[in-house]
């Protein structure tokens, strides 16, 4: 009887150690499946004003990493009617907890179309690229353009915010996130600033390689 005791004991010895030993191996595993993270800051156009859930730019953009084979998780923080003050005025909450991989800035077109002053949207976005990256986070930065209707100056300066910033901060850059839908009524919706679904696809596939790039970049200083 004892001895058929000390073998199931023994047995069940070895059964512990082995189990404990693989649980490092079983974690990594674990760590190695959960996908990247990306936290796409923003305004009406991430947030998706006027369209369907399925249809807004981070939920093409997720979709559109599966399918090429770089799977993330993209977080809407966009927020319509939102400023680089209010992006900067929300960062902290949303990286408090645990940094996304990816910091996607997509703010500013509020600003020209309120005329904010440039020093003021030029120092939001420098102080959101710097939480970012002081976070740990890659930091894809997008451009925006003014309005023409505000002047020759203020369309200069203000235009030269995000590729100075990019510069200055050597964070990737995406000059112009509407680019290619800009103006184009077909890929707009009636106002003529939010894009439509074909718009919004647009913007994932020319912003797709940026992206996956970002998060090559992250996954090496990870």
């Amino acid at each position: 009887m004892h001895s058929v005791f000390n073998a199931a004991a023994s047995h069940f010895r070895r059964f512990l150690t082995v189990s404990v030993l693989a649980l490092p191996i079983l974690a990594s595993q674990v760590q190695a499946q959960t996908p990247p993270t990306i936290l796409a800051l923003g305004d009406s156009l991430t947030a998706g004003y006027g369209l369907a859930e399925v249809d807004i730019f981070p939920v093409r953009l997720e979709a559109a990493l599966q399918q090429a084979g770089t799977p993330a998780t993209v977080i809407n923080a966009g927020v319509s009617g939102d400023t680089t003050a209010g992006g900067l005025a929300r960062l902290d909450w949303l990286i408090g907890g645990e940094p996304p991989d990816v910091l996607l800035i997509e703010l500013g077109g509020n600003d020209g179309l309120r005329a904010i002053d440039p020093k003021n949207t030029r120092a939001n976005v420098e102080a959101i690229i710097e939480k970012g990256k002081a976070a740990g986070s890659v930091v894809l930065l997008t451009g925006m353009l003014a309005p023409p209707n505000l002047g020759r100056e203020y369309e200069s300066e203000f235009n030269a915010i995000f590729p100075d910033l990019a510069a200055k901060h050597q964070v990737l850059f995406y000059p112009f996130f509407l680019e290619g839908v800009a103006a184009e009524r077909a890929l707009n919706q009636p106002d003529g600033i939010h894009p439509n679904r074909t718009g919004v696809d647009i913007i994932v596939e020319r912003i797709l390689p940026l992206v996956q790039e970002a998060l090559a970049k992250a996954a090496t200083e990870s």
